[in-house]
């Protein structure tokens, strides 16, 4: 009785951690290039007692425990705006920028100037090119960002976005701010990423899927904790009837 306690607790545990998964990717329904997670668990067997003098055998007792939650790197909608600032990314491909903690990684392809006349995202961090960020001076206009990544403006090229590649890119490391950070190293995007300029790509969260999830991944844990209790009830029950033997 004590084991199918702690299966439920092993159960309850991964079901909290998939509706946090699905309440994350919710809350980014409308950001722009955010890709969703799924979360992903395994049965891990309980090893049985060594002891073999049982006249029944023991079996195994079936955990479940959490098994990452990867990105889901499905393109999500490019919506065209017009924002010669913005682009909209194709393929595997990220986009490098520069944070206080080091170059991230991102698909949010809505830049803007700074006061310095440098290009940077929506959360100010300078956008990277392959010579480092990509700077306007006052007086230049035309600015336009090609399908290959170059920066041009009307005194001619200023610079080439920096596209790159992760050899396991579901295990990205969110870093929040729409950012991600990776242990691997990073390496050049190859022909089959490119961008698509004035326009930007939104996120890949797909509501109806999300809310068919979090309904199911409700009943699973009502079910869950009714067992448990059940099962609570049958212990208590049993510790009274020994009482009252006693």
């Amino acid at each position: 009785m004590q084991n199918a306690l702690f299966v439920g607790v092993s159960a309850q545990a991964a079901l909290t951690r998939e509706l946090d998964v699905i309440a994350n990717n919710m809350a980014n329904v409308s950001t722009t290039g955010f890709k969703a997670r799924s979360a992903r668990f395994q049965e891990y067997l309980m090893p049985v007692a060594s002891a073999d003098s049982f006249q029944r055998t023991d079996r195994r007792v079936s955990y479940v425990i959490d098994n990452g939650t990867p990105l889901d790197l499905t393109q999500g909608p490019v919506e065209p705006d017009g924002n010669p600032m913005h682009v909209a990314l194709r393929g595997d491909a990220f986009l490098a920028v520069q944070t206080p903690q080091g170059v991230r990684y991102t698909r949010n392809g809505a830049f803007e100037l700074n006061a310095q006349g440098n290009l940077v995202t929506s959360d100010g961090y300078a956008v990277q090119g392959d010579g480092g960020p990509i700077a306007i001076g006052q007086q230049e206009t035309g600015l336009a960002i090609a399908p290959d990544g170059t920066v041009s403006t009307n005194l001619g090229i200023r610079g080439r976005l920096r596209l790159v590649t992760f050899a396991a890119p579901q295990a990205l490391k969110s870093e929040g701010a729409n950012l991600f950070s990776s242990e691997a190293p990073a390496r050049p995007a190859g022909p089959g990423a490119h961008l698509e300029p004035n326009a930007l790509e939104r996120s890949n969260v797909k509501p109806v899927v999300e809310m068919t999830r979090l309904m199911d991944v409700n009943r699973t844990y009502t079910m869950v904790s009714s067992v448990i209790s059940r099962l609570d009830d049958l212990r208590g029950t049993a510790i009274r009837r020994l009482a009252d033997v006693a």
